[in-house]
């Protein structure tokens, strides 16, 4: 299951991002709250493939909250639940697991100046939570600062050119906690927000202001609906499209849409889902699934015309068929996806795996055949 890296995204100049109010190296972190972080680690280990690399806690001096880092490729994800809160981050997070569930409590973006970025985002509006600050140790120093996003998301600003340790200071190095073989992703391709019904475009704004982000595609009326359920969706993007978040709102249909049903579970805005990238999706759907991920079915009837208006690709249809991926195809190229189901009890957070060939899409010839697998899993749950 060899992971050989492409590069498919575009490059920017480097006057290009001089001029850049709020240039952005690309996504440092998905920060998750969760109930019981070792554990959590331990399944993003086996199911998922990451490696743990990095470890704050108790042992070493965090005597508030244990931290697991774990990395696939340039994906980061980290891992944070109390132990015992007693300042007001802890507090914070352990309100945060108890009202919303397992879930992404920060998008955490690289930046070359935080300072920099800080000061234009607070100036266009946003709302500061971290002022810039440094944290040092041996390997260097880091400059953070956060400021608010939809719900209780963030975005940490983190400038780490000036370190080379594990992480963060406050992190050990450790070993990965089991062998993982070859990686099954290499990097985070777009991470989705879902907020209430008529904000998706103030959010949109929001990152057109602050972060000089572009619209870059949008999805509304029959783009998006079923039979049953509707949403609406616009992406935004930097410049050199290396951080991409679409933000999904519902819209009136029949029944409830997905997004209303991840409001109502999560218990407000947030992220919804994590697209990672990869190189060889057949290779990494068939090790996901020995490890015990699941992910959403897709009718046979799907790939019985699927030749007919996606084309060839270079995973034969009965292979397509037998993984249940989808396939999508626009003027740029083609990509290949599957989502998983939620990863969690609470019908909220989920990942979806995406192999590009060219196509800088979201697969919009595929949404109807997604939202009416998961309008299955919704029925099952009885949430339709």
């Amino acid at each position: 299951m060899a992971d050989t890296t492409m590069h498919t995204q575009p490059t920017t100049p480097s006057s290009a991002r001089q001029a850049d109010p709020f240039p952005v190296k690309g996504m440092d972190a998905v920060v998750f709250a969760v109930g019981n972080a070792k554990q959590a680690a331990h399944y993003y280990s086996t199911a998922f493939g990451m490696k743990r690399v990095a470890y704050s806690g108790p042992e070493n001096g965090s005597r508030e909250t244990a931290s697991y880092v774990l990395e696939s490729g340039g994906a980061r994800f980290v891992f944070t639940s109390v132990i015992k809160p007693t300042t007001d981050w802890g507090h914070f997070l352990a309100e945060h697991v108890a009202a919303h569930g397992d879930g992404v409590i920060d998008l955490a973006i690289e930046v070359p100046d935080a300072r920099a970025a800080y000061e234009h985002a607070v100036a266009q509006g946003a709302t500061g939570l971290v002022e810039p600050h440094d944290l040092k140790d041996e390997h260097g120093t880091v400059v953070l600062a956060a400021i608010a996003t939809y719900g209780k998301t963030r975005h940490t600003l983190v400038e780490r050119s000036g370190y080379d340790g594990p992480y963060l200071p406050g992190f050990t190095a450790v070993e990965p906690l089991v062998e993982t073989g070859p990686r099954r992703f290499q990097a985070i391709d777009h991470c989705v927000g879902n907020v209430e019904l008529g904000k998706m475009n103030e959010w949109v704004a929001f990152y057109n202001k602050v972060m000089g982000f572009t619209n870059m595609k949008e999805f509304v009326g029959d783009d998006i609906a079923t039979e049953y359920s509707a949403l609406m969706s616009k992406v935004v993007a930097d410049g050199t499209l290396k951080v991409k978040f679409p933000i999904n709102e519902p819209a009136i249909a029949k029944k409830k849409s997905q997004i209303d049903e991840y409001l109502e579970f999560f218990g407000g805005p947030g992220v919804q889902h994590i697209a990672l990238a990869t190189n060889d999706i057949v290779a990494s759907v068939r090790a996901m699934r020995a490890s015990g991920v699941e992910f959403l079915d897709t009718p046979d009837s799907y790939y019985d015309t699927l030749g007919e208006w996606a084309g060839e690709t270079r995973v034969p249809v009965e292979t397509l068929r037998e993984l249940k991926i989808l396939v999508d195809r626009d003027e740029d190229g083609y990509l290949l996806q599957i989502f998983t189901k939620p990863v969690q009890d609470r019908p909220t957070v989920f990942f979806e795996m995406i192999e590009r060939h060219g196509s800088m899409g979201f697969g919009k010839g595929n949404f109807k055949a997604l939202f009416e697998a998961i309008e299955r899993e919704q029925e099952r749950r009885g949430n339709l």
